[in-house]
Formats: C-alpha cells, structure tokens, sequence
C-alpha cells in the first residue's frame, strides 16, 4: 500500500459509507481530480490568529474552488481566537461581500481546540474541513479531500510531505509525529496538518479541547472511524509569522498523555495502573528475595545496603499504582448507566 493510502487500515472491510454525491475520482493519469462536484454542502473552519493581511486572499481563493466544488452550497467560518489587528474588520468586509462567510469571535486567546470546537458546534454542512488562514494550506485541495472521503473514509488528513518551514520546526515536527504514530497506533505522516476533511459524524462524536486538536485523528480512529491521509501542497507563508512556539511540543507529549488515558484506558484503569504497578512490585519483591538469600547465606548484611530499601520502595509503589487501578474500576463501574456508545446506524 502506497504512503498516499495508509492510515486505518484494520477497517478498511467495512461496509461502504452514505456518498455525499457524485465525483469525476481520478484521471488517466491517476491524479485525484480537482473539479469534482458533490451534493451536499461543504463548511470550512478556519481558525485565526492576527492574520489580516491574509484573509482577503484565503477568502478569494476559498469562494473559487467551493463554488465550483459544492455548486453554491457551503458556508465558511471564520473562528477569530482574540485577534489584536483588523482581522475582524477584515472579516466584516468579506461577509458584507458574501454572506457564506461567517465569523465568532473570542474576546480572549482561548487556543486552536477552543476554536475549532466552537466552528464544529456552529458548522451545518455535511463535509466539514479544516484550515489554517496563513495561506499555507491551500484551498485547490478541498476537492482531493473530497474525493478521498467519497471512498467511503470518514476522516482524510493532509500530509505536508514538502514543508516549507524551517527546520526548528520540521525536525520536531517528524519526531512528533513518529512517536505519535507508535503510541496511537495509526499510522500517519502528518498529525498537525491543519487540512483535514471531515464526514459530520466525525465531528460530532470526537470531543476537542486544552490542545488535542494535534490528536483528533486518534480520537476519531478510536471511536472507529476509518482515518487516512493525502498529501497536500504546502506553501511557504506569505505575511505575519507563526503563532506557535517551542513550548508547543511539550504540550503536545502532555496531551498525547492524556490522550491515551482518556481514550484507551478510560474504561479499564486498571489494565494501565495494574500493569505498571505489578511490575514495579516484581522488580522490588526479586530485588529483596535476592537479597533476604545473601543475608541467609552471611555473605551480606541488610542494614548497610540500600539495594533493600529500594526494592521495599519499588514493592510500595507497585501496590499503590494497583490500588489506584481498583479504585478506577469502581469508580468506572459506578458510572456505567452514563456510557456513551459511537452508534453508526440503526435497523428496525
């Protein structure tokens, strides 16, 4: 399978999704097609950050390829996370143009999850794709995401194969993504792409929030969707500078913590904790067992070796991370009246 086709592939057997329309797919030269048309309606998301010198640009751009794209049916959602320039004003002067374009506007900076999960909350279309509004991701790909989401996948994330960035932010950004891909288990090249395509189902399974939005193709891989990626054209930015620092990655390896915890481990804590924590006790019970054998044998005396205080530590430790793990499980099974179950259709 080529890197343009991985993603999830254990279920890639299931049954063929609802189309959204019709579709043109690929030309003889087995490109996606850039012209294909659908039914449904189509919202972009677009969550900004001081980027006004951008925004008539993206919106020309965007008004091109989606009224050639969904024929008239879309809408654009302006998420404008606390600018301090004109980019609202900018804003008004596009919706006073074309009133597809809409906008929420934040009083404060409350990140890119808090944007993108109040633009999922708000949008109405039946595909939903995402976007940066430095001009970086470019809107002649929506179609390629459409057509990908035709073949029955639920979300199509960009891969920025040839970045245009500098390496202070390339190098970790693979690093990133690589150690991601290990503990997800999806495989994908790009996490952090701002491109995506969405079906509405995705949106309104996966919760969004702190800074997760790096993981909502994990999520939704999770929650069983079928996840893949497409390559993407990436362009190098044309006016402002990134929004994102270095204390970005931390954040990331934070969250992708919890990630795990709140999606894996959520309904069997002690899977985590009892594994963790029988191995912390087998470690200190041998380190002791070896040592109690040397004291029998008089070849060593207990009080003078702090090898016996850390195994006795290490068996502590190990019954506390257990103990934490039954009390997960009660508490998990308190709350099981409260379970929320993905439910993809229904019959009868």
């Amino acid at each position: 399978m080529s890197d343009e086709r991985q993603g999830n592939e254990g279920s890639q057997n299931r049954r063929p999704r609802r189309r959204f329309g019709r579709h043109h797919g690929r030309n003889r030269d087995g490109q996606q097609n850039r012209h294909s048309t659908i039914q449904g309606s189509i919202s972009v998301v677009v969550p900004l950050l001081n980027e006004e010198e951008s925004l008539p640009e993206l919106a020309r751009q965007l008004e091109q390829v989606l009224e050639r794209v969904s024929r008239g049916k879309y809408e654009v959602l302006f998420i404008d996370d606390g600018s301090t320039d004109d980019s609202f004003r900018v804003i008004q002067d596009i919706h006073a143009r074309n009133q597809r374009f809409k906008a929420i506007r934040f009083r404060t900076n409350h990140g890119k999850s808090a944007a993108l999960a109040i633009g999922f909350a708000e949008c109405k279309g039946d595909i939903v794709i995402t976007m940066d509004a430095d001009l970086q991701d470019d809107p002649n790909e929506i179609p390629s995401l459409v057509a990908k989401l035709e073949e029955g996948y639920d979300l199509v994330s960009g891969w920025k194969r040839k970045r245009h960035d500098p390496w202070h932010k390339t190098v970790p950004s693979k690093l990133f993504n690589a150690v991601t891909s290990r503990m997800s288990g999806i495989r994908l090249h790009d996490f952090n792409c701002g491109l995506k395509g969405y079906r509405r189902e995705v949106i309104e399974n996966v919760q969004v929030y702190g800074e997760m939005h790096r993981y909502i193709p994990a999520l939704a891989h999770w929650e069983g969707f079928r996840v893949t990626e497409i390559p993407v054209q990436h362009r190098a930015r044309q006016h402002g500078v990134s929004k994102f620092g270095m204390s970005r990655f931390l954040k990331g390896y934070l969250d992708l913590l919890t990630v795990m915890f709140t999606t894996r481990y959520i309904k069997r804590p002690l899977h985590f904790f009892g594994a963790v924590g029988s191995l912390f006790a087998v470690i200190g019970f041998i380190t002791d067992l070896y040592l109690v054998i040397e004291w029998s044998l008089g070849r060593t005396s207990l009080s003078n070796r702090p090898l016996a205080l850390f195994g006795v530590a290490m068996i502590i430790v190990g019954v506390q991370l257990i103990s934490i793990g039954l009390i997960g499980e009660l508490i998990v099974k308190n709350n099981l009246e409260h379970q929320k179950f993905s439910v993809r259709e229904r019959l009868g």
